[in-house]
């Protein structure tokens, strides 16, 4: 099994520990991660993202506290649990609402009846084809 990815994107606002968070969390949530997985130590973490090691160790003591994963001195950091199902989601729910408002004016701009424009978002996901400029 692949370990799953995790990045730190410099053009998001969002600090990098969060970023990180978030990632870690939704891999658990589906499963990337299961419980008993291995985290990488904080070094190696820190030197893969390019960041701080104290910035790697805020993502995870972030989530410690909400008792997904577990760190123990010399048998390195584990997952421990799933996420509830009413924790917040492992994306910004906020930032999604607005860009889903942003591109539905413009799909309405365009005269594009609302199943058009999901099905165009839904192939973009599946081919990959978003457009990432901003």
């Amino acid at each position: 099994m692949t370990a799953p990815r995790i990045g730190v994107d410099e053009s998001d606002p969002t600090p990098a520990f969060e970023q990180i968070r978030r990632q870690i969390t939704g891999h658990i949530a589906a499963g990337a991660l299961p419980v008993g997985a291995k985290l990488p130590p904080l070094r190696q973490l820190a030197r893969d993202l390019g960041i701080a090691v104290g910035t790697a160790a805020h993502a995870y003591r972030e989530l410690e506290a909400t008792g997904l994963i577990e760190s123990r001195r010399g048998g390195g950091t584990r997952v421990i649990a799933l996420p509830s199902p009413d924790a917040a989601p492992p994306y910004d729910a906020e930032a999604l609402r607005a860009a889903a408002a942003r591109f539905a004016e413009a799909a309405r701009g365009l005269d594009a009846p609302p199943q058009a424009a999901l099905d165009a978002v839904i192939a973009a996901f599946r081919t990959g084809n978003a457009d990432h400029s901003h």
